[in-house]
């Protein structure tokens, strides 16, 4: 069979087989898309055992092994481009409020996994070429292990240099990507364990986190509710709406009026009568206050579906024309005699302010005439096939741009080989910027948004090649050999230290003590390893991804550059404290 029929077959069959075996789950809990990397072991070691697949020799990779690398960082692009873009419209509030808290932790993280590494190499278990390696596959970070790699290679010639035995010392460029295959793995694995471990421990309701997260990320907007108000303060009588305390700052909104058995449609300017009716919306404290204020709660009820030729509807954002601009510069009140009581923008609702700038997929929860509200439609948009519209270009754009990014060296002192945000650092942090300031950067020519639809298409696929190759390639390069054979099985279970003891330290303590919600908990635990099958699982636990893929991206560029950085300051510590 021609090369890439049988590598297609090949990945193909990982994929189902993967898949398959992650909806496998006991008493809720299962591997989820981590089950391809499984499977993918399976596949290639049979299929180099029958087939004489070979994605590597001594000398290098074969052509089928650079096809597999191409697909495989390919998939890796697609994934964390699709979580850049998920997250992008709330990564910097949520830097802001939770920020510094999930990188204080991923950096405990961090030094717990390098201190144990080290002192696996100075008690005489490893030397620093299986150190090196073994960490970079137990935080499952393919920059570290080239970085790492880099540096080995680095000292090898200056020992060659001085007449040395670099490889008696520990030096050896071919143990560090075999010590990163055996351990990679079974870091995945750890990372599973330790959020399935958290969750059946402190018996984590996985609603209950995913409305906790929803209450937060609205948090200073409270829940909005509705009330209804009898004007009875002769304060207000023949009075503006717009000088009633609350409606005046844009706390809260009057929606309609009822005025005997007439509905009306108010605005800032509507005069108030005595024993009016103000069907008021907005958080309970503001309502509170404004009822003490103009009155008391009314045992009206108001309805638009009888006697009225009032309606409500909530209208959809699209036209791009409008995208970014300031509510208030529309003019819709004026214009269509309507009024505009809630805006709702990825499941959270807000009370509308004259300065809140519109989003692509916001929904406008608005009041008047039929005809009225189908005339404010035109000018918003509101057409649904447009939002499940996925369009191609801004998505090559941000690959291109992302390339790009996670291309350009970073130079530190000290060190041979320049950091580099590299081919995921770079396309999710473009991801994250072009979906947060893409339309203002681009005149709003180009639409930044994706439906949830296309996002999860192009997630899922993305992760399914990254893993399913991944476990391919360590099956067909002797993955059960090396751990039945030789070494590696005791580099699986000191990479299994480095992955477990630092994530399951830090994961308890931020979960008790810091408080740290669940499903943003484990998007950190995953992005403190740079893990996207890890993420994959994470985003599976609840029906909203978002609040895992908001903990990963909060956490990750700063994790890539202290992960790229540190097996290369381990080297330095081992060689300073060896003499070498």
């Amino acid at each position: 069979m021609a090369t890439i029929p049988f590598l297609t077959l090949t990945v193909a069959l990982a994929a189902i087989l993967g898949i398959l075996l992650g909806e496998v789950r006991y008493r809720g809990i299962g591997l989820g898309i981590g089950g391809v990397l499984f499977s993918g072991i399976l596949v290639g070691h049979f299929f180099n055992e029958w087939f004489g697949l070979t994605v590597r020799t001594p000398d290098g990779l074969t052509s089928e092994g650079e096809i597999l690398g191409y697909v495989q960082e390919f998939g890796l692009i697609l994934f964390v481009y699709a979580i850049g873009v998920q997250v992008g419209p709330s990564f910097f509030a949520s830097l802001r409020s939770m920020g510094a808290k999930l990188i204080g932790w991923v950096v405990v993280i961090i030094v717990m996994g390098c201190t144990v590494a080290l002192s696996l190499h100075f008690i005489g278990i490893v030397k620093i070429d299986a150190m090196v390696g073994m960490y970079s596959g137990a935080i499952t970070n393919t920059p570290a292990l080239g970085a790492a790699n880099q540096m080995i290679t680095d000292m090898q010639t200056v020992l060659a240099d001085q007449g040395i035995d670099a490889k008696a010392e520990g030096f050896d460029t071919f143990v560090v990507p075999s010590a990163y295959a055996m351990a990679y793995p079974f870091g995945v694995c750890g990372i599973l364990l330790t959020m399935i471990l958290i969750r059946v421990f402190f018996r984590v309701n996985i609603e209950e986190e995913g409305r906790k997260y929803l209450e937060s990320k609205s948090a200073g907007q409270g829940t909005i509710v509705t009330t209804n108000v009898t004007v009875l303060n002769d304060k207000f009588f023949e009075k503006q709406l717009g000088d009633i305390a609350g409606i005046r700052e844009e706390h809260i909104v009057c929606s309609r009026i009822k005025r005997g058995n007439e509905l009306i449609v108010p605005h800032n300017d509507t005069i108030i009568h005595e024993n009016d009716v103000l069907h008021l919306v907005g958080n309970k404290e503001h309502l509170d206050e404004t009822t003490t204020l103009v009155g008391k709660i009314a045992d009206s009820v108001f309805t638009t579906t009888r006697g009225t030729n009032k309606t409500v509807k909530r209208i959809l954002v699209t036209n791009n024309l409008i995208i970014g601009k300031p509510l208030e510069s529309l003019h819709l009140e004026e214009r269509f005699d309507i009024v505009t009581s809630r805006l709702i923008r990825a499941g959270v609702q807000f009370i509308p302010s004259h300065d809140m700038k519109l989003q692509f997929g916001d929904y406008l929860n608005v009041i008047g005439t039929k005809e009225h509200i189908d005339a404010a439609s035109k000018i918003l948009g509101n057409s649904v096939v447009e939002l499940h519209k996925v369009a191609m270009l801004p998505i090559f754009i941000g690959i291109f741009l992302g390339i790009l990014l996670g291309s350009i060296p970073i130079p530190v002192s000290g060190v041979p080989a320049p950091l580099k945000l590299g081919i995921a650092g770079g396309p999710l942090v473009m991801a994250i910027l072009l979906s947060r300031f893409g339309e203002s950067w681009t005149f709003r020519r180009i639409r930044w948004y994706m439906p949830a639809a296309g996002l999860s298409a192009l997630r899922e696929i993305g992760i399914t090649l990254f893993l399913s190759i991944v476990g391919i390639c360590a099956g067909a390069n002797g993955f059960w050999a090396t751990l039945t054979q030789g070494p590696g099985f005791t580099w699986m279970l000191c990479g299994s230290l480095i992955t477990f003891i630092p994530i399951i330290t830090v994961g308890i303590l931020a979960y008790k003590i810091s408080k740290v919600n669940y499903l943003v908990l484990c998007g950190m635990i995953a992005g403190s390893m740079t893990d996207p099958p890890a993420l994959a699982f994470a985003n599976g636990l609840h029906s909203n991804p978002e609040a895992s893929s908001l903990g990963y991206a909060t956490v990750y560029p700063v994790t890539m550059f202290l992960r790229i950085l540190s097996p290369q300051v381990m080297i330095i510590i081992a060689v300073l404290v060896s003499g070498i």
